[in-house]
């Protein structure tokens, strides 16, 4: 699979909520990254079982329903796309609309991810989900209260 359409593959699978399908996408070893993660927030996860496992309690937070917005573009090294998208739908524990962007550095060999740095923000997040605690036990597994 070209990473363009990766991509593609991956936000069909995103709107479907099929999280353990979108973590399939990586490979065994595969990274992802979040370098604008703050103090106690995962700046990395090692392979395909820890993004999994992150993930596995998405639909729970946010119920995307649209991609308002997708831009893939190219770069100089064909394994290497930059996506910027933004999603919309409903935070689950208030049901109020959410929309946010992310903008992903996504390498692809064999098919697979082998790095997706996702530089998303954590105050929009903390902002969709009700406050920074909020943020910190969705996607920390903690509470900083």
């Amino acid at each position: 699979m070209q990473p363009r359409d990766l991509v593609e593959h991956a936000l069909d699978l995103l709107l479907a909520h099929d999280m353990a399908g979108f973590a399939g996408l990586w490979a065994e070893d595969g990274v992802a990254e979040f370098p604008f993660a703050g103090p106690g927030y995962p700046a990395r996860l090692d392979g395909r079982d820890a993004v999994r496992e992150y993930l596995s309690d998405y639909p729970n937070l946010l119920d995307v329903r649209e991609i308002t917005a997708k831009t893939v573009h190219q770069t100089t090294d064909p394994a290497v796309v930059v996506a910027e998208f933004t999603v919309a739908g409903v935070a689950v524990a208030s049901q109020k609309p959410y929309e946010m962007s992310y903008i992903a550095v996504i390498t692809v060999e064999d098919g697979e991810i082998r790095r997706y740095r996702d530089y998303w923000s954590p105050l929009a997040a903390a902002e969709v989900l009700g406050g920074l605690d909020e943020l910190t036990a969705a996607f920390a597994g903690g509470d900083r209260g």
